[in-house]
């Protein structure tokens, strides 16, 4: 699938650094991992220590230079990786050397995209790899990795194997007798068919978790104007973010900032002001704080001692009076006062987020890491088990909707896939993956 091409990128970050990894990847590469190192007697995942000349045999860099010849490698074919200096002058003077050797740049994706047409990923581990670069947090890492190693694949390959052994029994009831089938297979065939059903249920209803960890949590601050949202917000980023103000009305737009709260990654939006106003582009703002406000996983709701009033109720909301040095007593229940002013309550807000957010993850967190893509396809296989249930003795059209739920993993796994699926799924990933 590779048209013979010899590709290279830089696999480790952009710009200034003491070490760059350049990887490439093409077929037969051992005569010119032998040029670059100078040697004819070469071991393969050896580390050798080489002066890399460009073909007038100018000096370009001291590197190191590893060979993996195929099939134990990244992508299946013969890679090698040059640990040069991350100087980006030196990277260029790499590259220009590779291109003089009939190799190009690889596109986004392209290493990982090789891999799986040589079997040495599917689509669910590319899912995970992609959530792995992106990783920002220990949850994110962790939750990542398992799905790259192949925890997820090993449940939806589970879940395909099952649907395929069912529709087959089921096909196989219209053209057998019972005798020369197993015992009770009717009964057998609705009840594995309604376990999957639960258990894909299941998954989808922990993909807010998911979504959560991958994405981050969504935290919003609401409130009336002037009541010192923005300045908690700065207070809990650690930044003046957001511009602090006594005049009404001062925040327009929501100023969002993303950061690590107890391993999480959290998204805080310090939103505008709700209140009646004629302004256009505070009106904007506020529309923008009611999309916020549907979006979050968790909304702090911030009051005056002046304005308090009736505070809501919802099990992910967090109830703060702010400006609390200017009042006496804090007698109300169930609410944290706060003084963006002092400082007063803001650890105990930082704690009470912290337990909201346990409360959304403790003993909920998914064994699979879906995102929108897989998410599409397990409503699919649902829906799909669903109208297997509801055929009842009609093991024709049961047997249908089961082999059509099994198409439908196998899209997330790539097993069965379209084109723009394959060209979604590693558009995901950077140069080098």
């Amino acid at each position: 699938m590779n048209n013979g091409d010899t590709i290279f990128a830089l696999s480790s970050g952009h710009g200034k650094s003491g070490v760059a990894v350049i990887r490439i990847s093409g077929e037969k590469l051992g005569d010119v991992f032998a040029r670059f190192v100078n040697k004819t007697d070469i071991k393969p995942r050896h580390a050798y220590f080489t002066n890399l000349c460009d073909n007038g045999g100018d000096l370009i860099d001291q590197c190191l230079a590893i060979y993996f010849p195929a099939p134990h490698s990244f992508t299946g074919e013969d890679v090698i990786e040059l640990h040069t200096h991350g100087a980006p002058a030196v990277i260029n003077a790499v590259f220009e050397y590779l291109s003089s050797l009939n190799m190009r740049m690889a596109t986004p994706g392209e290493f990982s995209r090789r891999a799986f047409y040589n079997n040495k990923m599917d689509l669910a581990d590319v899912d995970g790899l992609a959530a792995l670069l992106d990783a920002q947090t220990d949850k994110q890492r962790k939750h990542a990795l398992q799905s790259m190693m192949g925890r997820d694949s090993e449940i939806y390959n589970n879940w395909r194997s099952q649907m395929v052994e069912i529709s087959a029994y089921a096909a196989a009831m219209l053209d057998y007798s019972p005798d020369d089938l197993p015992a009770n297979i009717d009964e057998t065939i609705k009840k594995r068919v309604k376990k999957l059903y639960e258990e894909i249920g299941a998954a989808l209803g922990e993909y807010r978790t998911s979504r959560a960890i991958r994405g981050g949590v969504n935290i919003a601050l609401v409130g009336q104007t002037n009541v010192g949202k923005s300045s908690i917000f700065n207070h809990l980023v650690g930044s003046n973010r957001a511009i602090v103000s006594d005049v009404a009305g001062t925040t327009r737009d929501v100023v969002s900032s993303m950061i690590d709260i107890d391993g999480y990654m959290v998204n805080l939006s310090d939103t505008a002001g709700i209140r009646e106003t004629t302004d256009k582009i505070e009106s904007i703002g506020i529309e923008r704080t009611k999309n916020e406000i549907e979006n979050a996983d968790i909304i702090i709701s911030v009051y005056t001692p002046e304005n308090i009033g009736q505070t809501g109720s919802g099990a992910n909301e967090i109830i703060v009076i702010n400006k609390s040095d200017t009042i006496k007593s804090q007698d109300i229940k169930n609410v944290i006062y706060t003084s963006a002013k002092t400082g007063e309550g803001m650890d105990l807000l930082m704690d009470k987020i912290c337990q909201k957010i346990h409360e959304i993850f403790d003993g909920r967190e998914s064994d699979l890491s879906i995102n929108a893509r897989t998410k599409v396809l397990l409503e699919t296989a649902y829906g799909e088990l669903a109208n297997a249930i509801a055929a009842g003795d009609n093991y024709d059209i049961l047997a249908e909707h089961v082999r059509c739920a099994a198409d439908a993993i196998g899209k997330i796994l790539g097993t069965i896939s379209a084109d723009e699926i394959l060209d979604m799924t590693f558009g995901q990933l950077c140069l080098g993956k």
